[in-house]
């Protein structure tokens, strides 16, 4: 796996790149934008030629972006659910003139509607926006998600069900997070349980619309349905889990990328990062 970290684009989309190289790391995550604001300052081809220039310089691949937390394709609140679609037409464009393969995102909430109206109006929207934007390249990842609240996709048939109405299917794949899923109910810490899971998720979407990871411990415990990122074997998920993940073949050369909490200096992702190659058996 070419592990990472998410790296702040601050003083520019470049220094994500930047700032990976400074802590070892072989692929990044990042926001092209602020991820708490609807709209953006404009990405300039200046912009683009320096980050792509980054990315010859450090060897760094590949990146995936993610989208502003402010969307929600499952909004059954019209004014938010249009303001969503514009908002991920801007994340896609962004994406697509920086060449980043990848953009994850949140599928959105149903808000108490149920969740076949969720996925539907989900679909709705991802139909519009690629009938709107028929050429891009980058794949949107759906993020499994922990399962709180009124979200969407923490099973994987929903997921499923969501890339089955989705018309451009082969635009659309899926990024797993280790929290999330053990959040969710999925156990990754026995060899066993592990394998299942997995095993789960190919009979239900098919393991090769697997095309990145998040790696994050959990706070809370098996099932919680609570998202709460913990530092690597600091949670409940422990060494056993990540060991498991890292040692796994059907994974060499995917992205897998931290969202645990750091501060400025990035020690937290340096020690994270450690602890993944630790596991890793040659």
């Amino acid at each position: 796996m070419r592990l990472g970290a998410h790296m702040s684009i601050a003083g520019g989309v470049e220094n994500a790149v930047l700032r990976g190289q400074s802590i070892g790391c072989e692929a990044i995550a990042m926001f092209t934008k602020n991820n708490n604001q609807w709209k953006a300052k404009p990405l300039t081809q200046e912009d683009a030629d320096r980050f792509n220039a980054a990315l010859i310089e450090t060897g760094i691949h590949p990146v995936v972006a993610h989208t502003s937390y402010l969307i929600n394709l499952g909004s059954p609140d019209t004014a938010l659910w249009k303001k969503s679609i514009a908002s991920m037409e801007d994340e896609l464009a962004r994406c697509e003139l920086l060449g980043i393969p990848y953009l994850v995102m949140h599928p959105g909430s149903h808000m108490g509607k149920g969740i076949e109206y969720g996925l539907a109006r989900a679909a709705e929207a991802f139909n519009r926006i690629h009938e709107k934007l028929p050429n891009l390249r980058t794949v949107t990842l759906i993020e499994h998600t922990a399962g709180q609240g009124s979200n969407l996709c923490c099973t994987f048939e929903e997921i499923a069900k969501l890339r089955e109405m989705i018309r451009a299917g082969r635009r659309i794949a899926v990024c797993l997070d280790t929290c999330h899923l053990f959040a969710a109910g999925f156990d990754i810490r026995k060899p066993d349980a592990y394998a299942d899971t997995i095993k789960r998720f190919d009979d239900a979407v098919g393991i090769k619309q697997i095309k990145a990871w998040h790696l994050n411990d959990s706070k809370t415990p098996l099932g919680s349905h609570v998202d709460r990122h913990e530092h690597i074997s600091k949670g409940k998920i422990g060494r056993a889990g990540f060991k498991n993940l890292l040692n796994d073949q059907r994974w060499n050369d995917l992205p897998a990328l931290l969202e645990t909490p750091k501060g400025p200096d990035m020690k937290e992702d340096n020690r994270n990062l450690r602890a993944l190659r630790r596991l890793v058996v040659e």
